[in-house]
């Protein structure tokens, strides 16, 4: 697998990820939808994505969590591959295709947005995020712990940190019309923090929030 994806190295796409913030020393260049059809074709299969991660390269990590087995990740992997991460998009990648599916993720992002590294903490809002995102029966009431979290986390103004926070806020917002008010309230109790971070994430997410709230039901 390691051989396919040195074929699909790509230097001008390498060059290209640098410009939006994405560690690149241990990039490829590979593009992501080459990386989905290697997955479709790998299946499930939690051994190989160990050593794809172990390889390090970049793409091979983000390969890793598309064919990792939710049912399989413990929280020492979860903690241990959030140690590893050293770029935005393995971060969100990791958090979206398969921390979200273990029943350890609640848990992992309330831990993980009090951790001081910049990527562990923005895994623990990315995955508050993705968790917004899947429609599923976790209840309001633990959206609704988030966003104590998300207020203590404002004032952080590390670029990643900060964007994965009103990521978080926008996302709990969009679930539902409850949780919508609830985030709008909470966007405002951050805006009133003495922090440029902390304006800047309220100011953002009460832009799309509101907007929502005045939309026409369909």
């Amino acid at each position: 697998m390691i051989a396919e994806l040195e074929a699909h190295a790509n230097p001008a796409n390498v060059a290209g990820m640098a410009r939006y913030g994405i560690a690149t020393a241990h990039a490829l260049g590979v593009p992501i939808p080459v990386l989905r059809a290697l997955a479709r074709r790998a299946g499930r299969n939690h051994r190989l994505a160990a050593a794809l991660w172990n390889s390090g390269i970049h793409e091979a990590r983000i390969l890793a969590t598309m064919i990792a087995e939710p049912a399989r990740i413990t929280p020492a992997q979860m903690d241990r591959w959030a140690r590893g991460f050293d770029s935005w998009d393995v971060c969100d990648q990791a958090c979206q295709n398969v921390f979200r599916f273990t029943p350890f993720a609640c848990a992992k992002a309330v831990e993980w947005s009090a951790a001081k590294p910049e990527f562990v903490r923005r895994a623990g809002f990315a995955l508050m995020a993705a968790l917004a995102a899947q429609r599923n029966q976790i209840p309001d009431r633990q959206f609704e712990a988030f966003l104590p979290l998300i207020a203590a986390a404002a004032a952080d103004d590390r670029n990643m940190v900060k964007k994965a926070v009103n990521w978080a806020l926008r996302q709990i917002g969009k679930r539902n019309s409850r949780l919508l008010r609830k985030a709008i309230a909470a966007a405002g109790r951050i805006d009133r923090l003495d922090s440029p971070a902390a304006h800047w994430i309220a100011k953002d997410a009460l832009r799309e929030l509101r907007a929502k709230l005045v939309q026409p039901a369909s």
